[in-house]
């Protein structure tokens, strides 16, 4: 038996380009679940400072955090970070012109963002792209990271949709292009350690 809200997006026009709907359709109800079981305000909150984390302070500190510890050996990983970073911000952006994909809470009035969202559009999640690339990079050199950054990743990445922001396919393109960045950074002629 569905739920009275699961009816409200089956019924609702479609008002994007028709090479979203249905997924966009499928993909609403797990938003929407998200949105009705995940309502414990410090669950919330969480979300809410991992997603202000991943915007970017983590990943400076981190890297400002290899450089002091490590000294110039992390220079290598910095500049593939650094590398990386510059490439994902320049795709996504792209991807987001090209796609216009709006987000969740701008599809349905049930789902409500939790944090204002960086920009208009959803399509890949930048956050999550940023976050695998990231994590893959420091990880490859710095292996007893992972114990903070792989746990961290994956906040990130449920955050975009715990606080309403992108469907689970934009977090999963965001994780597979943030993992090929990720290889082709580690695999740069310009920065050998």
């Amino acid at each position: 038996m569905r739920d009275h809200w699961l009816n409200d997006v089956i019924e609702r026009p479609q008002p994007e380009p028709g090479r979203w709907s249905r997924l966009t359709d499928r993909e609403l109800v797990w938003c929407l679940r998200f949105q009705q079981t995940i309502h414990q305000r410090w669950v919330v909150r969480l979300f809410a400072v991992v997603s202000r984390l991943g915007d970017g302070a983590f990943w400076y500190a981190l890297m400002a955090a290899l450089l002091l510890t490590q000294g110039a050996a992390a220079i290598p990983v910095v500049g593939r970070m650094l590398l990386a970073g510059a490439v994902c911000l320049a795709l996504y952006k792209w991807l987001k012109a090209k796609t216009t994909r709006p987000r969740p809470c701008a599809r349905h009035d049930r789902i409500q963002p939790r944090v204002a969202p960086l920009d208009q559009y959803s399509f890949p999640s930048g956050h999550t792209l940023h976050a695998v690339s990231f994590t893959l990079i420091a990880v490859y050199d710095y292996p007893s990271l992972v114990w903070l950054l792989l746990p961290f990743a994956v906040l990130v990445a449920l955050s975009r949709v715990v606080l309403g922001l992108h469907y689970p396919s934009d977090v999963l393109a965001g994780a597979l292009l943030g993992a090929s960045l990720a290889l082709l950074a580690l695999q740069s002629p310009f920065i050998q350690v």
